[in-house]
């Protein structure tokens, strides 16, 4: 159910407010706030549905149409609140459910369309990251601290001090899907629930010594599960709300006295809960045994602080040059990491922004610096080997852990890397975007112009878009100077008269 329902806002009303929405693979949440300059935050409006999107995954990975129907609707519910937002002011994650469906692809254009905003896919590490960042924000402290948070579909551990994740990990299980397996008729049973510590202390027991207690001094459970059963617990006076491994053993009793989901009834625990109770108990239990947990305390952040806390970092950078968000650092990171030839990096990145302004001086900010960090990290491959480096390059810019990257930002970065030298056809069906097409011309015009390793001399080609062609001017004067650039375009023009699917078509013209 909606947790409340506001009539909504529109025009200078949105000035200054952010909203994220975490799509779960229990619940999906909508938070809209409002951060001022001494770093204060401002909750405006909180809406949540229970939607069970993992509920609706099959053996096979597929998301159910039933589940996909009660995810849009939701999505449209939000879309309402969210009437007149700009779209730079919100932003939209999905988390374990369609980091697993086979068909999220087809879910994420119909969530997109139904939100009208698109919808991005984070990485489990990502999203820990993000959970930390939201907790660290609105419960500061420098003590070592240990988060973690119960999702639907998996658990994410971090180890922080003060607002710096040290170690962040998501490991595959949740009360969503460990309920579905060990409970599946709602049934609650000891040996049921023995069964589900196993399995969640098998999936957890790789974290034990990244973890261990010797490594932090409190423990702080974010979001859905730890908050019912933080709630649970003081509502029956069996706690002031810490979860302590005696509260979890009166909890998993009060299952097994009820012998059904059904038959559960408990104050403080709202009737949507009682399906997933089961499992989230188990992991909650185990965590405590594995890792010598005395109390779980609530906190108050989570994902969906963490992703507006974030967005305001980026909002911040675009408005400044001076300013920079987290993946200007991990762009950073990894030139450092594959040990990129960071002149050559920055030779690229000029001439390709300088040509890709002419080409589209409408840009937004985010395609500018797409195409920035394509061309910083377009040699990363190198590390793995000189031949076909594009093709390692890409796939590490798509498989690497890089926070502050969606899942799909990595895709699509990784598709530009990869149409940045040789034949177009393997990235043919990117090409029918016309925003990425020309990202891909000017930063494949980028690195040819750039092919001695040295800095083309001034004046550069001029790029323009002329009807159906996008043209290439080149001076007379300059073509008889740079004959072996002169050859190279040839083949550039060529490449792009190879790929059907293709918003550009390529043509060199001398003038004198």
């Amino acid at each position: 159910m909606l947790a409340q329902t506001l009539p909504p806002a529109v025009g200078p009303s949105w000035r200054g407010v952010l909203a994220s929405i975490d799509i779960g693979s229990n619940s999906f949440r909508l938070e809209i706030g409002q951060t001022t300059r001494g770093g204060r935050y401002r909750r405006l409006d909180y809406l949540k549905e229970t939607v069970r999107l993992g509920a609706g995954l099959d053996t096979e990975g597929l998301l159910s149409e039933e589940a996909a129907l009660r995810g849009l609707a939701c999505l449209g519910r939000f879309r309402s609140r969210l009437a007149g937002i700009p779209s730079a002011q919100l932003r939209a994650v999905a988390t374990q459910t369609l980091r697993e469906a086979t068909n999220r692809n087809a879910f994420l254009l119909r969530a997109g369309e139904a939100l009208g905003h698109p919808v991005e896919v984070i990485s489990g590490r990502e999203e820990a990251r993000l959970i930390y960042k939201g907790v660290a924000r609105l419960q500061a402290s420098e003590r070592p601290r240990l988060v973690v948070d119960i999702g639907g579909r998996s658990t994410e551990m971090i180890l922080g001090v003060g607002a710096t994740p040290l170690q962040a990990e998501s490991f595959g299980i949740g009360s969503v899907s460990l309920s579905m397996q060990y409970f599946p008729d709602g049934r609650f049973t000891a040996e049921r629930f023995q069964a589900a510590q196993v399995a969640a202390g098998a999936e957890l027991e790789e974290a034990l010594v990244q973890f261990s207690h010797q490594n932090w001094v409190e423990c702080l459970g974010s979001s859905g599960t730890a908050g019912a059963v933080s709630q649970l617990l003081a509502a029956n006076g069996i706690t002031d709300g810490a979860i302590t491994p005696d509260g979890l053993r009166w909890c998993i009793d009060a299952c097994l006295r009820a012998g059904h989901q059904d038959a559960l009834d408990l104050p403080g625990l709202k009737p949507e809960r009682r399906a997933v109770l089961g499992g989230g108990l188990a992991i909650l239990h185990t965590l405590a045994t594995q890792f010598g947990i005395d109390a779980v305390l609530p906190a108050r952040g989570a994902l969906r602080q963490g992703v507006i806390f974030d967005l305001e970092e980026r909002l911040a950078a675009e408005r400044s040059p001076a300013h920079h968000d987290l993946r200007d650092d991990t762009v950073s990171d990894l030139q450092q990491r594959f040990r990129v030839d960071t002149g050559q990096a920055r030779r690229v990145q000029d001439v390709a922004a300088t040509l890709h302004r002419q080409l589209q001086p409408q840009a937004t900010v985010e395609q500018q610096r797409e195409l920035g960090w394509a061309a910083a990290l377009h040699e990363i491959g190198m590390m793995v080997s000189h031949h076909d480096h594009h093709r390692h390059s890409a796939y590490l810019i798509g498989h690497v852990d890089a926070p502050g990257f969606s899942q799909d930002q990595q895709r699509r970065l990784a598709d530009l890397v990869l149409g940045h030298r040789g034949g177009l056809r393997k990235i043919d069906t990117a090409l029918a975007d016309p925003v990425l097409a020309q990202q891909v011309l000017a930063l494949r015009l980028a690195v040819l112009l750039c092919h001695a390793r040295t800095a083309p001399e001034p004046p550069l080609p001029a790029l323009r878009t002329e009807g159906r062609l996008t043209v290439l001017r080149l001076g007379s004067a300059w073509a008889r100077a740079h004959p072996r650039t002169l050859h190279l375009l040839g083949g550039e023009v060529d490449a792009w008269a190879k790929v059907g699917a293709s918003a550009v078509r390529l043509q060199t013209v001398q003038t004198a």
